[in-house]
């Protein structure tokens, strides 16, 4: 059995206020990939959105799905 996990990466809203915009790092995101495969989890979707951020600011954001094989409860527990 799989279970799931939605993920949103974004970047700081501090590069939006300062610059107007804020763009993905591709070295933080994969940072943070790598993190959630060492959990087990591994990217099955992935949907790219510029998200606005109060008036005049934007900011993008990914929205991840991962999936993993769910894993066995531990003995005794409910």
């Amino acid at each position: 059995m799989k279970e799931y996990k939605a993920y949103v990466y974004q970047e700081s809203l501090l590069g939006s206020l300062f610059f107007g915009q804020s763009k993905i790092d591709p070295e933080k995101l994969t940072k943070a990939l790598n993190e959630q495969a060492a959990l087990g989890y591994r990217v099955v979707s992935l949907e790219k959105e510029t998200r606005r951020m109060m008036l005049f600011w934007s900011r993008e954001a990914f929205l991840i799905i991962l999936e993993r094989d769910r894993r066995p409860a531990a003995p005794g527990a409910h």
